[in-house]
C-alpha cells in the first residue's frame, strides 16, 4: 500500500517536472513582439471579422437587384358571394370557394435607392478596413511602449543591482576596518544602512520586470505559462535620438482618426443621395403563372383548374411625402456637425504632434546632459573612494557619491525611455505605415503556448 501511494506521488512529481521542463522560452525583440501581437491579439481578429461582416452586407445589398421567384397558393371561402344588380336582376358573382396556386416573379427594373445603397455599403467596407488599420496601429503603439517599459525595468534593476554590489563591497571594507579599529562604528552603520536602503528598490524593480512581462504577454496574446526573455537595452536606441523632426515636415494625411472622419463624411454624402432618391420614380416588373378554380364543393381534387398568366409593369412616382424633406434636412445637419468635429479633431491632433515633438526635443537634451552626469558621478565616486581610503574623506561623501551615480544612471535611462515613448505616440498619431499592418492574424497560437506533456505518455507510465 505504501509503495502504491509513493509510486503515485512520484509519477505526479515527474509529470509536474516534465511540464516545467517543457515550458517554452521565447526570445523577443521589438519586431518579434509586434509581429506576435498582430498575429495573435484578439482585437485585430475582431476588426477583421467586422470587415467580413461588412462585405456580406454589401453582397446582400447587391443581391437586391436579382429577380425573386416565389411559389404561391391561396384558398378563399366566401361566406357570402358578391351580388351585382343589373337590369333589375340580382346576379351573383363568383363561387363560395376559390383556389389559386402557381409561381410569382418580380424583377426590379429601376430602383435608385438600391443603387445608392450599394455605394453606401462599399464606403462602409472602407470604413471597416480603416478601423482595422486603426486597431493595428494602436496595438503596435501599446506593444512598443510595453516593450520599452520592460527595458526600462530591466535596466533599472541592473543599475540598482550594481549599486547594491558597490554598497556591499564598501560595507565589507569598512567592516574590516572597524574590526581593526581604523574607523568608527558610525561609519560601519552608515555603510550597512546604505546597502539596506538599496535592497527594497531592487525588489521593487524586480516586480516591475515581472509586471512589464505580463503586460507584454497579454498584448501579444501569449499563454501565461510561456517565459519571455529580452536581451536588449535602452542604450541600443540612443542613435534614434539624433533624428531632428520639424513640425512643417509632418503630414496628417495618414492619421487614422481624420481618415475615419472623412469616410464617415462620405457615408453621409451617400445617405444624402439615398434620401434624394425618395423623390425619384421606381419601376419593377412582376408576373405570375397560376392555376385558379372556383367551386361550391369542398373536395379540392374535384375542382377544374385553369391556367392564368399575367405580367405587370409597376411604376411608382412619389408626389408628396413630408418625411422626405425632413430626412434631407437631418442628413445635412449631420454633415455640418461632422465637418465641425473634423476641424476640432485636426486642431487637437496638431497640438498632440507639437507636444510629442517638444517632449522628444527635451528628452534629447536631457539624454546628453544625463549621459555626461553619469560620467562625472562615476568619477566623483572614484575620488570619494580614494579620499575615504586614505582617510581624507568621510563616510557621508562616500555614500553620497554612490547615490549620485545610481540617480544619474536611472535618470539617463528614464530620459531615453521618455524619448522612445514620445516617438511611439508620434508615429501612431501620424499613422505611419508599417510592414506589420499587412500581416493577418493567425488562428493557430501554438508558437505562443507552453508545451503540455502528452496525456497518453502519462497513462502509459501509470500502466507500467
Amino acid at each position: 500500500m505504501f509503495f502504491s501511494v509513493s509510486r503515485k506521488w512520484l509519477l505526479m512529481l515527474c509529470a509536474v517536472g516534465s511540464q516545467v521542463a517543457n515550458a517554452e522560452t521565447v526570445q523577443l525583440n521589438l519586431e518579434k513582439a509586434i509581429e506576435y501581437a498582430v498575429k495573435q491579439n484578439p482585437t485585430v481578429r475582431i476588426a477583421n471579422q467586422d470587415i467580413e461582416l461588412k462585405k456580406l452586407a454589401d453582397k446582400e445589398t447587391t443581391e437586391g437587384l436579382y429577380p425573386t421567384l416565389d411559389l404561391t397558393g391561396s384558398f378563399t371561402h366566401n361566406f357570402k358571394v358578391q351580388t351585382i344588380h343589373m337590369m333589375g336582376q340580382d346576379i351573383k358573382m363568383g363561387s363560395p370557394n376559390t383556389v389559386n396556386a402557381g409561381l410569382a416573379l418580380n424583377i426590379p427594373v429601376y430602383s435608385p435607392s438600391l443603387y445608392k445603397t450599394m455605394k453606401l455599403t462599399k464606403a462602409d467596407i472602407s470604413l471597416a478596413v480603416e478601423a482595422s488599420r486603426s486597431s493595428k496601429l494602436d496595438l503596435i503603439k501599446q506593444v512598443s511602449k510595453a516593450y520599452y517599459q520592460l527595458l526600462l525595468a530591466q535596466d533599472s534593476y541592473e543599475v540598482l543591482a550594481a549599486s547594491y554590489s558597490v554598497a556591499e563591497q564598501n560595507y565589507k571594507v569598512i567592516s574590516d576596518k572597524f574590526d581593526q579599529g581604523r574607523v568608527s562604528e558610525y561609519d560601519k552603520i552608515s555603510a550597512e544602512v546604505q546597502a539596506r536602503n538599496i535592497k527594497p528598490q531592487m525588489v521593487s524593480a524586480k516586480n516591475s520586470i515581472a509586471l512589464a512581462k505580463l503586460q507584454l504577454k497579454v498584448l501579444m496574446g501569449m499563454d501565461g505559462d510561456v517565459e519571455i526573455e529580452v536581451n536588449d537595452k535602452l542604450e541600443n536606441y540612443e542613435a534614434q535620438l539624433k533624428d531632428q523632426i520639424q513640425m512643417s515636415s509632418l503630414s496628417l494625411e495618414d492619421n487614422t482618426t481624420l481618415r475615419q472622419l472623412d469616410l464617415n463624411q462620405q457615408m453621409l454624402n451617400h445617405n444624402l443621395a439615398i434620401s434624394k432618391t425618395s423623390f425619384l420614380p421606381t419601376v419593377s416588373l412582376s408576373g405570375a403563372y397560376l392555376y385558379t378554380s372556383m367551386s361550391d364543393q369542398w373536395n379540392l381534387f374535384k375542382y377544374k383548374y385553369n391556367p392564368y398568366v399575367y405580367a405587370t409593369l409597376n411604376v411608382t412616382i412619389p408626389i408628396f411625402r413630408a418625411k422626405n424633406w425632413t430626412s434631407l434636412k437631418k442628413v445635412k445637419m449631420q454633415q455640418r456637425e461632422l465637418a465641425l468635429n473634423r476641424t476640432n479633431a485636426e486642431r487637437q491632433i496638431n497640438m498632440q504632434v507639437q507636444t510629442y515633438l517638444d517632449n522628444m526635443s527635451a528628452s534629447q537634451e536631457q539624454v546628453e546632459s544625463n549621459k555626461e552626469a553619469v560620467v562625472k558621478s562615476e568619477k566623483a565616486r572614484t575620488i570619494a573612494e580614494k579620499r575615504y581610503e586614505v582617510g581624507k574623506g568621510t563616510i557621508l561623501e562616500l555614500n553620497s557619491s554612490v547615490v549620485d551615480v545610481t540617480s544619474a544612471k536611472l535618470t539617463y535611462k528614464q530620459s531615453i525611455y521618455d524619448y522612445l515613448s514620445a516617438r511611439t505616440d508620434l508615429n501612431y498619431v501620424l499613422g505611419h505605415e508599417s510592414k506589420y499592418l499587412e500581416m493577418e492574424p493567425e488562428d493557430d497560437g501554438s508558437v505562443l503556448k507552453a508545451k503540455k506533456p502528452a496525456k497518453d505518455n502519462a497513462n502509459n507510465n501509470d500502466n507500467k
